[in-house]
């Protein structure tokens, strides 16, 4: 897999290829299905598959204040993309001179001349241009005129609702992974660098790797039965506290999870925490051996969740 930027100009290899084009943040069964079309439509015709993404997010760029919403980080995408069968990842910096393009200037500019795609698939929700000026229409408006073929993939349904990132971040905020889980087709992971705390953990037996959640989603704040993989790829079952420690001041937001029979120091490393089940929402102690307390049984119901 390669990681192309979409400024500048791209590889002879890849020119010519098909082009799933979409924001894909979560890389949910919706987004599958479109970068699986491109994929399919680019083996068929003997041509590069490309995914064609933005960093920042879109909306991150025209309202920076706005609270944390990604699913996915950039790393995590183009994992995701190569393993669904992608060539390479197209990443077009979304800054002040790409949203000031027109859509016929995006289409023309990047699509066609930059990456002399000949062909592009999207979702049916695509927008692009100044302002979302252009829709699906008018991409495939365009690529009549300007020599690729635009095709749309319908959306994906489940239990009767459209499968969509805002869908997946309503169950992680109101404390369900599995009903996420269910729509990315995989646990909500995040991603991130263990730092070294304060070390309350270990004095109570339950030493933590701690992480910030940096840009993602905030999920509800609580204890989780999670999975972590390691850099080396192994994989460990354990328990998180997922916020900001009410019982111990000042208050402070991580990420932090025990792995059972697991006792090598992790400070430095990039680790990936997946978010199995919800356990219960964080909660104060009056003193540390009631804290101990509910940390052991909160352990326990993670192993079973975890066994089961």
């Amino acid at each position: 897999m390669e990681r192309l930027n979409g400024g500048s100009a791209i590889p002879d290899a890849f020119r010519g290829g098909i082009v799933a084009l979409g924001n894909f943040d979560g890389f949910h069964l919706g987004h599958q299905a479109v970068v699986g079309h491109a994929v399919a439509r680019a083996r068929a015709e003997g041509r590069p598959a490309l995914v064609g993404t933005f960093d920042p997010h879109p909306k991150r760029y025209f309202q920076p204040q706005t609270e944390w919403f990604r699913l996915t980080s950039m790393d995590q995408r183009v994992a995701l993309f190569a393993e669904a069968g992608a060539d390479a990842t197209i990443i077009f910096p979304f800054d002040a001179a790409l949203a000031a393009l027109s859509a016929r200037d995006f289409a023309a500019e990047r699509l066609a001349d930059w990456i002399g795609a000949a062909g592009v698939v999207t979702g049916g929700d695509f927008t692009f241009g100044k302002g979302r000026s252009g829709d699906v229409a008018t991409l495939a408006r365009l690529g009549d005129e300007l020599g690729f073929a635009a095709q749309t993939v319908p959306p994906v349904m489940q239990d009767g609702w459209v499968v969509s990132s805002s869908r997946i971040r309503e169950h992680l905020r109101a404390g369900q992974p599995r009903e996420a889980a269910a729509l990315l087709t995989r646990p909500f992971a995040i991603a991130g660098m263990v730092e070294k705390g304060a070390q309350l953990g270990r004095t109570l037996g339950y030493p933590t790797a701690n992480m910030r959640l940096a840009n993602y989603l905030r999920p509800a704040y609580g204890i989780y039965a999670v999975r972590g993989r390691l850099s080396d790829g192994r994989v460990l079952d354990g328990v998180a506290n997922l916020g900001i420690r009410p019982s111990f001041e000042p208050p402070e937001e991580l990420l932090e999870s025990f792995f059972f029979d697991f006792a090598e120091d992790l400070y430095g490393q990039t680790i990936e925490v997946q978010l199995i089940d919800y356990i219960r929402p964080e909660a104060k102690f009056d003193d540390l051996a009631t804290l101990k307390t509910q940390m052991d049984k909160d352990a326990a119901k993670a192993r079973t969740l975890l066994a089961g």
